[in-house]
């Protein structure tokens, strides 16, 4: 019998640069990385960048891949917590 792939949920905050602010990030999330976003809170402006704090729930190997790909073009990923074990920032 085939194992079921690990389901995780994380919380991240994302923090824009300006080069980035145009990309579809979260729509690629969905496409790419078959990951279920959840916009917690969230500014972003077209000349300073900016930040959201979302939980995603996807196979770990996606999230993982996922986190590796926002680095890649310059996407800051801080950790927030882990299946609601802190308290969303403020």
């Amino acid at each position: 019998m085939p194992t079921q792939p690990s389901t995780d949920t994380i919380r991240i905050q994302l923090n824009y640069p300006v080069s980035v602010v145009d990309l579809p990030i979260i729509y690629l999330l969905v496409k790419r990385f078959e990951l279920v976003p959840d916009i917690r809170r969230g500014s972003i402006d077209s000349r300073t960048g900016g930040f959201l704090f979302l939980e995603l729930t996807g196979e770990r190997e996606s999230l993982r891949r996922a986190i590796e790909w926002l680095e890649e073009i310059g996407v800051g990923v801080d950790a927030i917590g882990v299946d609601g074990a802190l308290e969303w920032a403020t």
